[in-house]
């Protein structure tokens, strides 16, 4: 993995840091309350209520500890969207919103860039006290950082009820729309969920502007990612949309193939002080953002030119005896492709820096026949030049 800055903002940090001590809970009902969330968002999400934050101790440990990741999550993804200008109004609808996640990842991502100007955000959640927290967030930044020409408009509704996107329709369309951990909670006990959840994200698409952005994360677990995967492949089906990243083909998703395999992120991360004093309490280590996500489209520009020849690494690079191999994922499917240590050469030095999410370029793969079958194993020789189009 390689290296990633913090990217939340010492001034957002403090901002919250006040806000959680205005509940007045005590550090170690705040650490007791990270470990039950943490098992709860993991291990038991069926038994993880949609009111938590209304539970003064999950609140502040919600917005003391998973709030900053999560945050960064979505400004590592602000990072990866085609630019837009600073100059110019920018809209964004925040689904699911809870304390005002994507809202406070984007008022502060852009004021890290300059300015501010022109930034409206609606924010939608079913809970008012959550929506009370990202107002309270909100106007806390502002003042600090002495910004004006910002908007947050608050919208309750409860995003799994059909038909809530109409009351979002006068401030449409957006530039930027944020489920940020929602959409696996949405419709979990419907019959047809994947439909369920692509009818809804076909319904923001008509909200979207022309050259905007849907970003959808969701956590790294097996069963949020594989139905992500199965939701891209709905969609895609339908041509409701088209993929920006992390997807380098609109195929049908190769990593839901085999029932064992879904395709994440794991960006290595310098965690801020505060999350670092709760991880040494509770015994966690936080130093990588783990996450599964897409950035949808409607106008067809995608992260990289797609080429039969380029790829997306979708695994760490495992280090065996005498080689190392990573799986790969492109239009061609999802190979593993190895190179032998003997075979390292200044043409494919490159290949030993590469990590999961990295794009990279691989001028020829060979397969080996033995006993006349084609192995699987693609391997990159002496003289095949590599190179990374755009790192992670």
């Amino acid at each position: 993995m390689r290296s990633h800055n913090v990217t939340v903002s010492s001034l957002l940090l403090s901002v919250i840091e006040n806000v959680v001590k205005s509940e007045g809970v005590s550090r170690e009902r705040l650490t007791s309350a990270v470990l039950e969330l943490s098992r709860l968002f993991t291990k038991e999400r069926s038994a993880l209520s949609g009111s938590y934050l209304e539970s003064p101790a999950f609140a502040a440990a919600y917005l003391n500890y998973f709030l900053p990741v999560n945050l960064s999550k979505i400004q590592v993804l602000l990072d990866e969207m085609p630019v837009h200008q600073a100059d110019e109004p920018f809209s964004v609808l925040d689904v699911g919103s809870g304390p005002g996640t994507g809202a406070l990842a984007v008022l502060d991502w852009w004021h890290g860039r300059g300015s501010v100007s022109g930034l409206s955000v609606v924010a939608v959640d079913r809970s008012m006290t959550a929506l009370h927290q990202a107002e309270s967030l909100w106007n806390k930044y502002c003042r600090t950082a002495d910004l004006t020409g910002t908007s947050l408009q608050m919208c309750k509704a409860d995003v799994g009820r059909t038909g809530w996107v109409k009351e979002v329709e006068p401030r449409a369309p957006f530039n930027l729309i944020i489920l940020a951990n929602c959409l696996n909670e949405i419709h979990a006990d419907a019959t047809d969920p994947i439909a369920m959840r692509s009818r809804l994200v076909t319904e923001l698409l008509a909200r979207l502007a022309p050259q905007g952005t849907i970003m959808i994360v969701e956590p790294a677990l097996r069963e949020t990612s594989r139905a992500l995967h199965q939701v891209r492949d709905r969609l895609l089906q339908e041509k409701s949309c088209t993929i920006y990243s992390p997807c380098l083909h609109e195929n049908n998703c190769p990593a839901l193939v085999k029932p064992d395999d879904w395709c994440h992120e794991e960006r290595s991360w310098e965690p801020p002080v505060s999350i670092q004093e709760i991880d040494k309490a509770v015994g966690f280590i936080k130093d990588a953002l783990k996450f599964s996500y897409l950035l949808l489209r409607k106008d067809g520009k995608t992260i990289v030119d797609r080429r039969p020849d380029v790829y997306r690494v979708v695994s760490e690079l495992r280090e065996l005896k005498g080689e190392k191999r990573a799986w790969l994922c492109n239009e061609t499917g999802r190979p593993e492709i190895g190179r032998q240590d003997r075979l390292a050469s200044p043409q494919n030095a490159a290949f030993d820096e590469w990590h999961r999410g990295a794009i990279v370029q691989i001028e020829k793969v060979v397969h080996k026949e033995r006993k006349g079958k084609v192995s699987a194993l693609g391997r990159i020789e002496q003289d095949a030049a590599v190179q990374i189009v755009r790192p992670a």
